[in-house]
Order: structure tokens, then C-alpha cells, then sequence
């Protein structure tokens, strides 16, 4: 099993994510990484095979500040334990992508992304989705509107967390047949696979239905049904 976190503040929160991937490793894991986004507005990311601890080490070596992120624990799937096929995946500088689950139809996906002369730096079927991600954002639409067009062309489950240089100020979350809860904070929000990764960070939690994307600021959380409606879910505390 997979994990994921993510957060946005105004902090600096690599050690948010280590943490919360820490609180993650009863799930099992081969690899781990963190991408976050630095004063510039740059992705800054991290990857190792092996234990948290070699993460750190790396980080220790590479430092990877900012005040948005995502991090993620893989268990190979397709593609061996390699750093290549550790998340986060990144497309062109510009969009990083954590994913749990499995895309049925990333196959013809990247024959597609191929002949578009997009790039494939690993073997994992989590790539299409950073490249379709890309795809939609230069072409004229917004991070959330980017994912909400992707995930309607994934055949599968995914649970998603999405970065990008250009809109620095927000994280899109998005859930199909894998679990993702928002914890929601004073000033700060983050991702988590579960809530048990972030109960270091705050007690009250967005469990997101299925289908669910949502839209998150520091400040804010807005959350939208597979329809596209806003909605409200329950804050549990």
C-alpha cells in the first residue's frame, strides 16, 4: 500500500511531510520522496529507494524547503524499487504528482502522450497522469480544472495529490476508489492517505467522498462532487 501527504502553510513544511510519511510506513514501502515548492516557486524534489531514514539522509544532503508540498511512500507495481520510479512524478519542471491506485489505461495513454512528444523518465503508469496533467494546464485551463479534465480520462482507481509552479498558492486533491482525507488546519490544510499521518498537525478531518476534488488554500478548502457542484462534507473532530 501507498501513502501520501501533503500540505500548504505558511511554514516550511518538509518536515511535515517527513513526518506524516513516517506515520505512514505500517503500510509497507520500497521508496519514498517529497517535491515541494521554494521561494521561487521552483520544484524542489527529493527521491530514495529504501527507508524513511534514507529520505531524510538525502534531504540532509539536498535540503527541499517551501511552504507547499506532497510526499509519498510507494510499493512497486509497475516498475521495480528505483529512484526513477519513486513519486512524486514531475512533467517539464512544471507539475508534480502523487498517486495512489492503479490507472487501467495508461498504456494507451502513453502511446498517445508519445506521439505528443512527451517523455518518460520511469515505468510506472502514475507518469501519464503528471503528462495529462500537463497536457490540460497549457492548454489554457487552471490546476483544478487540469485535474478535473485528467481524472475523467482515467480508467481506474487514484488517489491524487497535484503541485504546480504555476499556482503556488494551492494543492488539488482528488479521489477514486482509493482514500484520501484533507486535515484541516489554522492557516494551513494537508493531505494524508489516512488521518493517522497528520494527527501530529491538527485533530479535524475532510474524509472526500467518491470522486471528490478539492480545491485547497492555506485558508480554505472548497470540495466538488464528480457533477462538478461545490459541496459540503463533513468536518469530523
Amino acid at each position: 500500500m501507498c501513502g501520501i501527504v501533503g500540505a500548504i502553510a505558511d511554514r516550511d513544511i518538509s518536515s511535515v511531510l517527513i513526518n506524516g510519511l513516517k506515520r505512514l510506513e505500517y503500510r509497507g514501502y520500497d521508496s519514498a520522496g517529497i517535491a515541494v515548492l521554494d521561494q521561487q516557486s521552483c520544484i524542489q524534489r527529493v527521491r530514495t529507494t529504501g527507508k524513511i531514514k534514507q529520505l531524510e539522509e538525502a534531504l540532509n544532503a539536498t535540503p527541499a524547503n517551501g511552504n507547499t508540498g506532497i510526499g509519498h511512500t510507494r510499493w512497486a507495481t509497475h516498475g521495480i524499487p528505483s529512484e526513477n520510479n519513486a513519486h512524486p512524478h514531475v512533467c517539464k519542471k512544471s507539475i508534480a504528482v502523487v498517486h495512489n491506485g492503479i490507472i487501467e489505461n495508461f498504456e494507451s495513454l502513453r502511446e498517445e502522450q508519445r506521439s505528443q512528444d512527451y517523455e518518460f523518465t520511469s515505468d510506472t503508469d502514475t507518469e501519464v497522469i503528471v503528462h495529462q496533467l500537463h497536457k490540460h494546464f497549457y492548454s489554457g485551463n487552471n490546476l483544478f480544472d487540469s485535474v478535473r479534465k485528467t481524472v475523467a480520462e482515467l480508467e481506474g482507481a487514484y488517489a491524487l495529490g497535484v503541485i504546480s509552479t504555476d499556482e503556488p498558492g494551492c494543492l488539488v486533491a482528488a479521489r477514486r476508489g482509493s482514500p484520501l482525507v484533507i486535515g484541516i488546519g489554522d492557516g494551513e490544510n494537508f493531505i494524508a492517505s489516512d488521518m493517522s499521518a497528520l494527527l501530529s498537525e491538527t485533530n479535524r478531518f475532510i474524509i472526500l467522498d467518491e470522486g471528490d476534488i478539492a480545491l485547497i488554500t492555506k485558508e480554505k478548502v472548497t470540495v466538488f462532487d464528480t457533477d462538478n457542484n461545490e459541496v459540503k462534507r463533513t468536518v469530523h473532530e
